[in-house]
């Protein structure tokens, strides 16, 4: 659906997209995450064509998003929504119009029955039949964000670009949101693509996700794979170096993944008859998939047997 390829953007003598490369697969719910400032929205607004880029090239859909042929450009990005973080509603209209306001844009009809059923059953689709007359003031963010959510399908895109659409939001109304996106992309066979700073998004809806920092991918895959074992630059994102470790013995990480399922811990302490230490420990949820990893450390004299054991027994391990 979005093929990314050797995409460079500067602004002035500031390259703030570097060599990037990424493939997002039809109907996929996609992440892009890192820091502010780490290029990420700037690499949306280049895949819907509100900004150029100057080498590489973005196709979506089969079609070459350049800012050369506008008439061409305008037909793609009629097949793209997109949500942003502050929502942009307009607070004159109420609920409905908001909704509508693309297709009054495009020149369509609004007043007609088919406009009215589409409009309306969007708008009953995220939950806010009931508040179809009311003004953005009397909402809440969540709701605001619902509309938003309604509005960017009302012209049936092919695409969901999502920039930072639940960072003003708390946690419990974000999951309702990410359900909600979740439910579009699964009904409605929409690919998403989700930029965020969150990794609470990230894991609760996508399949893949590309870690961004200074404008340049450094890590793609699952957010399992990148997340429970990471490399060192996500590691720092995340926060998940720990000082509080032994400065004696050996402290030997093991990760868990959709392949561990036995109980390699009990069963290593009976089969080896040994002690060690549980550090630290982390479980995540990714998409009602229980993935981790914890530390333990054990005496230097148990070090070979350990890691034989953890081989033997298919688990990943480092020692840190």
């Amino acid at each position: 659906m979005v093929d990314i390829v050797n995409v460079v953007k500067s602004f002035g003598d500031l390259e703030v997209l570097k060599d990037v490369t990424i493939h997002i697969n039809d109907k996929e719910i996609y992440g892009i995450i890192g820091q502010s400032g780490a290029g990420k929205s700037t690499l949306l607004r280049c895949i819907n064509g509100l900004e150029d880029y100057q080498s590489g090239e973005i196709i979506v859909n089969g079609i070459k998003v350049t800012r050369d042929d506008q008439k061409q450009l305008h037909q793609l990005q009629k097949t793209m929504g997109m949500i942003f973080q502050n929502f942009n509603l307009l607070n004159r209209l109420d609920v409905y119009d908001n909704v509508a306001l693309p297709m009054k844009f495009w020149g369509m009809k609004t007043n007609t029955p088919e406009a009215r059923k589409k409009i309306e059953g969007l708008i009953k689709m995220v939950g806010l039949e009931d508040k179809i007359h009311a003004r953005p003031r009397e909402l809440s963010g969540g709701q605001k964000q619902r509309v938003a959510i309604a509005r960017a399908l009302v012209l049936d895109p092919k695409i969901l670009l999502c920039d930072e659409a639940t960072s003003a939001l708390d946690p419990a109304i974000t999951r309702g949101i990410l359900a909600l996106l979740q439910q579009i992309n699964r009904e409605m066979g929409i690919t998403i693509i989700v930029v965020t700073h969150q990794m609470e998004v990230v894991k609760q809806i996508c399949r893949r996700v590309a870690f961004i920092k200074d404008g340049m991918v450094l890590a793609e895959g699952r957010p399992e794979e990148l997340f429970v074992k990471p490399e060192k630059d996500v590691k720092k994102f995340l926060q998940q170096d720990s000082e509080l470790l032994p400065q004696t013995g050996v402290n030997i990480q093991l990760f868990f993944t959709d392949k561990s399922s036995d109980p390699v811990i009990t069963m290593m302490a009976r089969e080896l008859d040994i002690n060690f230490s549980i550090c630290w420990a982390k479980l995540e949820d990714f998409r009602h998939n229980v993935y981790g990893s914890l530390v333990i450390n054990v005496n230097e004299k148990d070090k070979e047997i350990v890691e034989d054991y953890l081989d033997r027994q298919g688990v990943a391990w480092e020692v840190l």
